[in-house]
């Protein structure tokens, strides 16, 4: 595992304020250039790299649903954009990339692909494949019979915590979730972690809606949430959370440190994506690990099939593995 030293070596930058980045302190005072570098070296470093292989030398776009400020702070999607660019390089792929893309902007770059990265409305979709239809869409799956896509089974993701957390004994367990819209305002998009949350805990008759807390899938989110949930619930806080991402569990935590909150001696805290800088945070994060690199990988296999001529499209489950580190016993 890559330390705090190897990426302030990678990153020129001192120890201490690597540490202060990966742990999201709002204190500190640096550009977001630097901590792009920073995030950008922490996931690199966290790769187990491949052979070249050659290859042909198509022209391809990746499209990103997010601006490059957005993807700043989300660095799940970081993690797959860097893959599926390396996995380009090792492919020797011709890669444009787009961040809140522009139809007329793709059509002019002369493409053989694309790869959409995060989720889009059906206008969207319908837009992207007038331009091109060969495409594979990471971490959505707007159409199974037109198009190939990688998606994780967010469904067994929530379980595996809740399995645990009831396994351990814990009868009062809360959820600190996220929401979020399609770029073109079309609808709200259904996250699959709080209805599985919801149904499961139904089923279990452990489900207490006064436990469930929502936002965006922000650090500063987790952290105004769990600070509700203690001021909610004071000695009744849950004994457990389930967080939608590590984002919110790293929030979450820095709320329950300031309150003076044991972790995990009170409350549990398990999150979701094992994002990289989720093992230097206090306590280190329990997670759920999403293989990120597998998935931009993955997505550009997928693509190399399809422009060979595959006619029929794909949909490929990334398995999911529970990491059960310090913020839960």
């Amino acid at each position: 595992m890559a330390t705090i030293k190897d990426i302030a070596e990678k990153a020129n930058v001192s120890i201490a304020t690597v540490s202060r980045v990966l742990n999201y302190d709002t204190t500190l005072s640096v550009g977001d250039e630097t901590k792009k570098k920073i995030f950008e070296i922490a996931e690199e470093l966290s790769y187990k790299k491949r052979p070249s292989k050659k290859a042909a030398a198509p022209r391809i776009a990746m499209i990103h649903w997010y601006s490059e400020q957005e993807e700043l702070n989300d660095l799940y999607y970081m993690s797959i954009r860097l893959s599926v660019e390396q996995q380009c390089m090792h492919q020797n792929l011709q890669l444009v990339k787009f961040f809140s893309y522009n139809t007329e902007q793709i059509k002019s770059s002369d493409i053989q692909g694309i790869i959409a990265i995060g989720k889009f409305s059906q206008k969207q979709v319908e837009e992207l494949s007038s331009v091109c239809d060969t495409i594979v869409f990471v971490d959505s799956s707007p159409d199974d019979e037109r198009f190939d896509s990688v998606v994780i089974d967010f469904d067994k993701a929530a379980k595996k915590i809740l399995n645990y957390f009831m396994n351990k004994g814990h009868e009062r367990i809360g959820y600190i979730g996220g929401h979020e819209t399609f770029k073109d305002q079309t609808a709200e998009i259904e996250d699959l972690r709080e209805k599985t949350f919801k149904e499961y805990m139904t089923q279990k008759n452990m489900y207490d809606e006064t436990f469930v807390y929502t936002g965006e899938f922000t650090v500063q989110d987790g952290y105004l949430l769990m600070q509700k949930a203690i001021e909610d619930f004071g000695d009744a806080l849950p004994t457990a959370f389930f967080a939608g991402n590590d984002l919110l569990a790293i929030g979450a935590l820095r709320a329950l440190h300031e309150k003076g909150i044991a972790v995990p001696e009170r409350v549990n805290i398990i999150g979701v994506n094992d994002i990289s800088v989720s093992k230097y945070v206090y306590p280190p994060l329990s997670t759920v690990k999403v293989h990120t690199e597998l998935m931009g990988e993955t997505a550009v296999d997928l693509l190399i099939e399809r422009m060979a001529d595959r006619k029929i499209a794909k949909k490929i489950f990334i398995a999911t593995e529970l990491v059960i580190r310090n913020s839960s016993f």
